[in-house]
């Protein structure tokens, strides 16, 4: 997809439209799917749709790639839903790195974190669609309505009952500062493989989950309680990570550890999400294929 050289060819080809909002789309994209590679297909084919369509009779192309996007995404959902099926053990969202890509984390960030996207999973797509568009981009209710083709009164039903469902599962998080905070007294303790200082960052029903994919060992169930928590951890500390390095990263608009061996291939990613009483969520993404962002970053 490269430019033409003419200034006039540009436009018409539809480049300088599209390259403006390009970022967006794949973040509204990757917000409903939770992969790279699926946000990526969606936004390709978006730009292919885009070049069969006759743009002189389009009045406002962000709105229309938006909605292309949007419905495209919807519509993949449903694939993406049926090939997690077999996937082997559990699935998390593939992280990304919001260091190399900041514009992506720059609007909302908390419905980038993998918890969130984690609890998307589990709503109806339109439902999905209009959290993120309302959420994380801040669109008015008319314009999530034109997007998804339905009426405002819909739109705003849809919304409210993402709401619901994100409330019902979720509880308040800690500030940035305080997240921080957590993530750091984690990655010392892990460092120092002081076990009773991990364990008193852990809320006592914390539940930890790991994403090997197939490809690496992890567990397929998630462990619940800060004394089984702690054992997982104290096990890869010991058994994988002794010679890692770690780091924290900005992955998916907050800070997380980054364990890496000592060329730089990343190993995992963990992602915490926190509220007043600790740590309630850890997640453990060690599929090589979704770390692959991170590649260098040890």
């Amino acid at each position: 997809m490269q430019p033409a050289s003419d200034g006039q060819a540009v436009q018409t080809d539809g480049v300088v439209d599209f390259e403006a909002i390009r970022g967006r789309l794949f973040g509204i994209a990757y917000r409903m799917l939770g992969t790279v590679g699926d946000a990526e297909d969606v936004v390709q084919d978006a730009w292919l749709r885009w070049q069969r369509t006759d743009r002189r009779n389009v009045r406002n192309p962000a709105a229309f790639l938006t909605t292309t996007t949007t419905r495209l995404a919807i519509n993949a959902v449903t694939a993406a839903r049926a090939r997690r099926e077999t996937y082997v053990g559990q699935w998390l969202p593939e992280p990304v790195d919001t260091a190399a890509d900041p514009a992506l984390g720059a609007e909302r960030a908390e419905v980038l974190e993998l918890g969130v996207l984690l609890l998307l999973e589990k709503l109806a797509p339109a439902e999905r669609a209009a959290y993120v568009l309302r959420e994380a981009f801040d669109y008015a209710h008319r314009q999530v309505a034109e997007v998804l083709g339905t009426t405002e009164a819909n739109a705003r039903q849809l919304l409210s009952r993402a709401r619901r469902h994100l409330a019902s599962a979720r509880s308040a998080p800690v500030g940035r500062a305080e997240h921080r905070r957590l993530v750091e007294a984690f990655v010392a303790a892990a460092r120092g493989g002081d076990l009773a200082a991990l364990e008193r960052l852990l809320a006592d029903d914390v539940v930890a989950s790991s994403d090997g994919g197939g490809r690496v060992h992890a567990s397929r169930k998630d462990l619940h309680g800060a004394a089984r928590v702690t054992t997982l951890l104290d096990n890869v500390l010991r058994k994988y990570w002794r010679d890692s390095a770690f780091r924290l990263v900005p992955a998916n608009g907050a800070e997380s550890l980054l364990v890496a061996a000592a060329d730089g291939t990343p190993e995992a990613l963990l992602a915490l999400a926190a509220t007043g009483r600790g740590i309630e969520r850890l997640f453990i993404v060690v599929n090589p294929d979704k770390l692959q962002q991170f590649a260098g970053r040890a």
